[in-house]
């Protein structure tokens, strides 16, 4: 697994491997790791700030999805497996704290030990640790899982383990990773891969999709399913890791269920029916006009707003470049015009939703309005040449009237076309060789905002002369087409934390134009972008994080390659009366690690 390593790379690592040597305790063991200075919590902590430690156990939650599944594996790009196995069975050997922006707390691990450089990083087990058929979490099951996923795993998994060199066992209890370039990210994504069990995959391919259950060390295992209707998962009494600090006060509820439905509007019927217990809802309009139903007036039913302090994101209908009649900056800019804003969100959410202005936006890591300046300029500077346009000059999304002809915008979108060779000729948009613009839409089944949202639009292209439709498929087909970037144009999603690394590759990174299972849909490919990824990776200072974030924000809005809808700056979310969440809410809000994690229920 040796790997080549540029000559800064080898320079970096001989002087962290001689420091090694001549000081013996360089890199003492901690109990946790942040991507910048010290995590916030001391050594010796309670409990998670955010969580309820004295949280009761018991109760159960039943959470409404759409579409299905037809995997238990999580880690592969065949099948649909319920996010619950990756959530509630699965362990790391750190868990992430959302009170942070990027810190990490000993999960299977009691500490962890990496020098100045993060050239290497060693994770010591705790002697407790087990699986839910109670055989210890070995090192040979961390050694295994850390190569199979990088090998085998999903494309998400992939890119850190091209930067790693080597994985030992210097004992029974400890892991070693030695990494083949220099990235101070990498200890913390060695940190929260998953540990599986190695010998449930004896005499199996891992890449083959199946619906075996799951052996995890996490708090619950897979209680009973029926693909593709519903899963539910039990908490694990004897669970190894109850009394662990990060543990303290998370995993309250002993069933956490999962049922599944083929369209978004009848699992709000069924949360109304009581057969669901908790439901997001997403549309503004329909969360102050639609739960005056009698389970809210009689109390049974709780309306509570989680505010949080993350990123936007981006969120749209993300074009697919690979398509020739998008690889035109002008064509992408067009149809932004063509997309009426601000009468779509008057319409569906009574203009009550603030629109994503850049990927980064409603954070510190947002761009600044204007021409860049100082630090983003000078990152930004050598790459000027093969920039989208906007990037340095400043780019800002295109405001309509909020009519419905949205005439201005619609006359600015005809003159790009043109500019892009594109002219209306019999009603009908085309190119010099008459050959007419299409759009095909792909949707998810159960997707009935996102469709909604998409028919006023289709109507808003035909002034333009453009033929649009909505295809429609089942949540597994979805998948396979976008893994494989078998779509014209299709709605996107994509979280962005408050601590950016690595994965910005996997989303924007110039391989994922051609390799499969990547989450660059849009398929663009810009080495500025990389080169700023590579700073954010890399950066000792917060100042110089910044400054790359904000040079990415650029480079990717500036690239309009998704036509951004809206987001929100708190979630909206209907729950049942007893069920709990503690007052002392996370930075990251209802994210990842909030619900069902640190929910309890309580009879009131």
């Amino acid at each position: 697994m040796k790997r080549h390593l540029s000559a800064c790379s080898r320079m970096l690592l001989a002087a962290a491997a001689a420091a090694f040597t001549v000081a013996p305790a360089l890199g003492e063991p901690k109990h946790g790791i942040a991507m910048y200075g010290d995590p916030a919590l001391p050594p010796g902590f309670s409990s998670l700030p955010h969580v309820n430690a004295d949280a009761p156990k018991g109760g159960r939650i039943v959470i409404g999805e759409s579409g299905g599944f037809d995997s238990m594996n999580p880690y592969i790009t065949k099948g649909r497996a319920p996010w619950g196995v990756r959530a509630h069975v699965y362990e790391s050997l750190m868990g992430r704290s959302w009170d942070e922006p990027f810190s990490l707390y000993g999960l299977l691990a009691e500490s962890i030990r990496t020098d100045p450089d993060r050239t290497w990083v060693e994770f010591r087990l705790r002697p407790e640790a087990a699986f839910s058929d109670g055989s210890p979490v070995t090192v040979e099951d961390v050694v295994w899982s850390m190569e199979t996923l990088g090998t085998k795993g999903s494309g998400r998994y992939r890119g850190a383990w091209a930067k790693v060199d080597s994985v030992e066992a210097p004992d029974a209890r400890t892991v070693r990773i030695t990494f083949s370039e220099v990235d101070r990210e990498l200890p913390l994504l060695m940190g929260l891969r998953p540990i599986l069990k190695k010998s449930q995959w004896d005499g199996r391919e891992f890449e083959e999709s199946s619906l075996e259950r799951p052996i995890g060390s996490g708090p619950y295992v897979v209680d009973d399913f029926e693909a593709n209707r519903f899963v539910v998962f039990k908490r694990n009494p004897d669970y190894w890791g109850r009394d662990v600090p990060f543990m303290r006060g998370q995993a309250n509820l002993d069933e956490i269920r999962y049922d599944y439905f083929g369209d978004g509007s009848v699992i709000f019927e069924a949360f109304k029916a009581g057969d669901v217990t908790t439901y997001r809802e997403f549309n503004e309009a329909k969360w102050q006009s639609a739960y005056d139903f009698p389970r809210v007036r009689n109390g049974e039913v709780v309306k509570s707003v989680i505010p949080h302090r993350r990123p936007s994101g981006i969120i749209g209908f993300v074009m697919n470049t690979r398509r020739e009649k998008y690889a035109d900056w002008r064509v992408r800019e067009a149809l932004i015009h063509s997309f009426n804003f601000e009468f779509i969100n008057e319409t569906l959410n009574g203009g009550g939703k603030p629109r994503v202005t850049s990927y980064f936006s409603n954070s510190p890591l947002g761009m600044e309005p204007g021409p860049a300046r100082g630090a983003v300029l000078e990152l930004l500077e050598p790459f000027r040449d093969d920039l989208p346009p906007g990037t340095i000059e400043g780019y800002e999304l295109p405001v309509s009237d909020g009519s419905e002809r949205n005439r201005r915008n619609v006359r600015a979108a005809l003159r790009l076309f043109e500019e892009a060779g594109w002219t209306v000729r019999g009603g009908v948009l085309r190119d010099a060789d008459g050959a007419p613009f299409t759009i095909d839409i792909l949707l998810k089944q159960g997707a009935t905002e996102n469709r909604a949202i998409a028919a006023i639009w289709i109507e808003s292209l035909k002034r333009l002369g453009i033929e649009a439709e909505i295809e429609i498929v089942e949540d597994a087909q979805y998948k396979e087409r976008t893994n494989a970037y078998d779509f014209d144009m299709a709605y996107y999603w994509r979280g962005l934390s408050l601590s950016p690394g690595n994965e910005q590759i996997l989303y924007w990174g110039c391989d994922g134009v051609e390799t499969p299972g990547t989450r660059n849909w849009m398929g663009m490919c810009y080495p500025a972008a990389e080169a700023m990824i590579d700073t954010l990776v890399n950066a000792t200072d917060r100042e110089t994080f910044l400054a790359a974030a904000k040079a990415l924000d650029r480079i990717l809005t500036a690239g309009r390659h998704v036509i951004p809808i809206w987001y929100r700056g708190d979630s909206t979310v209907a729950h049942v009366s007893q069920l709990k969440y503690p007052e002392r809410l996370p930075i990251y809000g209802d994210w990842l690690g909030f619900q069902p994690d640190v929910w309890w229920y309580a009879e009131n």
